[in-house]
């Protein structure tokens, strides 16, 4: 709940990406709040108020899992919901005739991207979503000590910098800094 809450406010993606490893750490412990204060909670230096928050929380999570029927996999709708959310502000941005910048960054990580989708199990995924896709499973081959090709590890560098960049735009537009 305090990393998530503090990742959402700086960088959405990695809100994303935190929110998905919650998700299956919650897996993990099978659903279970006990296992999860044990294992989790009661680990943080915490005030008891807090770490009832952070139960509630996990809770929370717990129900709206089963409610959503995520149990064994996928994701929660509100988190769906945000990959969308940045999927549209992608689409706007490369069809913006000012967003250069972005454009040069989506050109450098369109095959990569070509190559996620095409290769995704999904008939109708968003190129946002595969990057995020992609970049959980770099975490997790990171997690695992396992290498990527050099092609793969270079598509990457180009999909993490687009995923950076439109973080970027999206923090902007929550500051009231720019319109989009």
């Amino acid at each position: 709940m305090i990393i998530a809450k503090a990742k959402k406010k700086e960088n959405i993606a990695e809100y994303i990406l935190y929110m998905w490893q919650v998700e299956n750490l919650i897996r993990l412990l099978n659903l279970d709040i006990e296992k999860i204060n044990t294992e989790i909670i009661m680990k943080f230096d915490q005030p008891d108020e807090v770490k009832n928050e952070m139960k509630d929380w996990y809770l929370g999570l717990i129900n709206m899992m089963k409610d959503e029927n995520k149990v064994e996999n996928g994701h929660l709708q509100f988190i769906q919901n945000t990959i969308n959310d940045l999927n549209d502000l992608h689409l706007r941005m490369i069809e913006s005739p000012t967003e250069y910048d972005y454009k040069a960054f989506y050109a450098l990580a369109k095959p990569g991207i070509t190559d996620l989708v095409e290769k995704s199990n999904q008939k109708e995924i968003s190129e946002i979503e595969a990057c995020f896709n992609a970049l959980y499973g770099l975490l997790l081959f990171r997690m695992q000590n396992k290498t990527i090709s050099i092609e793969t590890a270079q598509a990457m560098q180009h999909i993490s910098k687009l995923i950076a960049e439109l973080s970027k735009r999206n923090k902007q537009i929550e500051l009231g800094e720019i319109e989009f």
